[in-house]
Order: C-alpha cells, then sequence, then structure tokens
C-alpha cells in the first residue's frame, strides 16, 4: 500500500496541476466605528456582582456560638486602611467608606490598571 500511495503523490506533482495560491481574505479596513460600538452595546447588559470586601477573621466554632448582639468581632484590617472593591471575585479598585443620604457607599481611591486587571483572568 506505501508503494501506491507515493506513486499517487509523485504522479500528482508530476502534473502541474495544482500550484500553491495565495490565501485571499476579506478587507479588514471599515470593521471600526459603528460595527464596533454594536459589539460593546452586545455586553454592557451582563450583570456583574460588585462587594466590597471589609476585612476578615477566622474564628473557633465555640467563639461563634459564644456571639451575642453588641459583640465585637476583630478583622485583620486596620482602621483607615482602604477597603477593596471586587468584581466578581476579582480586585477592581481600593477605596474609603463614606455615607450619602445615610446610606453607605465607597469612594475609590485607586483603581487596579487594566493590565493588572488582565493579568488577573490568567
Amino acid at each position: 500500500m506505501a508503494d501506491t500511495e507515493s506513486t499517487t503523490s509523485t504522479d500528482f506533482q508530476a502534473s502541474g496541476s495544482a500550484s500553491p495560491q495565495p490565501a485571499s481574505f476579506p478587507s479588514v479596513q471599515g470593521s471600526e466605528g459603528a460595527g464596533s460600538q454594536k459589539n460593546i452595546d452586545f455586553i454592557l447588559d451582563i450583570p456583574m456582582s460588585v462587594a466590597v470586601y471589609v476585612g476578615s477573621t477566622k474564628m473557633a466554632i465555640r467563639d461563634l456560638l459564644q456571639l451575642a448582639q453588641g459583640s465585637v468581632i476583630e478583622l485583620d484590617k486596620l482602621a483607615g486602611e482602604p477597603m477593596e472593591v471586587m468584581v466578581n471575585n476579582k480586585l477592581v479598585a481600593r477605596g474609603e467608606v463614606v455615607v450619602v443620604n445615610e446610606k453607605f457607599g465607597i469612594r475609590l481611591t485607586d483603581v487596579v490598571s487594566a493590565a493588572e486587571r488582565v493579568q488577573q483572568l490568567r
């Protein structure tokens, strides 16, 4: 069977009927502009989970069961230290807690660069 394959490929090359042709691709000019705006509009309505990380601690179940109203839990963050803003569990910014119309908010003081955000995805 090896003889048949080698004979066939030799005959095909000798006939010269199939010569390599350069690949042709459609033009990409003009794809920017209105088309890219449509693409970004498509993802703008995707819901994302935003959370502000205040701090954490570890405690034994014994201590957890003894908690009552008015108990204080010591966290690993220092007072005045920036809070972390997480989007889908990825750090995107840091900020300080503020009160706006009797509700808590966060004023962003440092936004993670786009390069760092992409690095977190890997």
